[in-house]
């Protein structure tokens, strides 16, 4: 490729990544402004939450009815990626935002990264339909509007960008997307922000020097991070394979599932549990006192509220149980509090998500520079703990975490749970 080429093709990039991070840092604007309305009425009008399981049967009748086609979610984009399949919905941005903001609403406890991650995706798919791009420069566009969503919704570009590259093959990054990557992600965060958004800012990370002594703890805090993170992995699967077993119209798991978490609200007598959970996340970095069983407590709201099929993402809850988690464990290892609080908001989503350069990145925007030597240590460590599990079942597999490489990358969802080694390639 000349000179001339290069410069061709970084003009195209910068051009269509930046088409891309407007419009993913606009829906991301806009999704924010609605999620803060709807927690802060929420929170000031408690009782709308014995509605959740009215909400739940209403949300899941119309998802039954118009949303078949985007059911599968953020798996629905790692395969379109993949396998090159038919155009998202575009209708896959409205709804899952409409849900996603109802959920929380009402009560139910998600996140909203994988909001924003479908919604960048399903516009950044129609942008690449519109314009008749190639499926090669489709699939780019597509980790584009992953890394531009993920990266304005949290205010964290660099780890965006690096989210979007990283999440859809475990052992394998997708350096052909990185320049619209990168420029989505920035242009989105560099929107979202323009319109006002003002994301929540998490104590800075105390500098403390590596040492042997410290080391030995950090690999037994990753060891509860991976059991932690698998405990959720395995229980939100479940919720979800028996649910449909046991029930199989939507809306009457979704209202099964609300009626479950309004008992879990009433018998604790505490809303701390019941949406985000954002002020517990920044109350684990200084306070002592919260409660060692705070992050059991999320992961049972959390895992119900997915599982049954309410819409949202998995990152803050699982920032509140890995900052629960590391505030707890904090206290046992004789750790800075702020410290093992950061450490476990990252390295929990980590290992669930498996992507454990990101979230070091993540980490470094979102704590400070301080934090990335442990972060990163804990981080790789549950990852490989965690063996062939994630929230995201689609991601394909392409070196075993023992190191074995596949013939040809295969879908997590193929080994059937199964967290051991990957069948070994074919001969030849």
């Amino acid at each position: 490729m000349t000179r001339r080429d290069r410069l061709i093709a970084l003009a195209q990039w910068l051009g269509l990544g930046s088409v891309v991070g407007v419009v993913c840092g606009a829906a991301a604007a806009l999704f924010l402004w609605l999620l803060q309305r709807a927690t802060d009425y929420r929170t000031d009008h408690a009782v709308i939450v014995f509605a959740l399981p009215v909400a739940g049967l209403a949300l899941g009748w119309i998802y039954e009815r118009f949303g078949q086609p985007i059911k599968a979610g953020t798996n629905l984009v790692i395969d379109a990626i993949h396998d090159d399949g038919p155009e998202l919905p575009l209708r896959m941005a409205p709804m899952v935002l409409l849900g996603t903001v109802l959920t929380h609403l009402f009560g139910g406890s998600a996140g909203r990264e994988g909001t924003a991650v479908q919604m960048g995706a399903s516009l950044s798919d129609w942008i690449a339909h519109r314009l008749r791009v190639s499926p090669a420069v489709r699939r780019q566009l597509l980790a584009a509007g992953v890394a531009g969503g993920f990266g304005a919704v949290f205010g964290t570009p660099v780890a965006g960008a690096v989210f979007g590259l990283e999440f859809i093959v475990l052992g394998r990054i997708e350096y052909a997307a990185l320049a619209p990557a990168v420029t989505a992600a920035v242009v989105g965060d560099l929107t979202t922000r323009g319109l006002g958004i003002e994301h929540t800012l998490y104590p800075a990370a105390p500098a403390v020097a590596l040492t042997p002594l410290l080391v030995g703890k950090w690999l037994v805090f990753a060891i509860a991070v991976a059991a932690v993170t698998t405990l959720f992995i395995e229980l939100t699967h479940a919720i979800k394979r028996h649910g449909e077993r046991l029930l199989p119209r939507l809306p009457l798991r979704m209202a099964v599932g609300g009626l479950i978490v309004v008992g879990l609200w009433q018998l604790l007598g505490t809303a701390d549990y019941l949406g985000l959970g954002v002020p517990t996340i920044v109350r684990a970095f200084d306070d002592p006192d919260l409660p060692a069983y705070a992050f059991a407590l999320k992961l049972a709201f959390t895992a119900v509220t997915l599982g049954a099929g309410f819409l949202g993402g998995e990152v803050t809850p699982l920032f509140f149980i890995g900052a629960a988690l590391g505030s707890a464990l904090a206290g046992l290892l004789d750790l800075p509090l702020a410290l093992g609080a950061g450490v476990g908001l990252a390295a929990v989503f980590a290992a669930a998500s498996n992507t454990p350069l990101a979230l070091s990145i993540m980490a470094v925007e979102l704590l400070g520079g301080a934090a990335l030597p442990h972060v990163v240590i804990v981080g790789v460590v549950a990852y490989l703990l965690t063996g062939h599990r994630s929230i995201y079942p689609a991601q394909r597999l392409a070196f075993g975490k023992g190191g074995a490489r596949l013939a040809a990358p295969i879908a997590l969802r193929a080994l059937r749970g199964d967290a051991g080694p990957p069948p070994p390639p074919p001969p030849g």
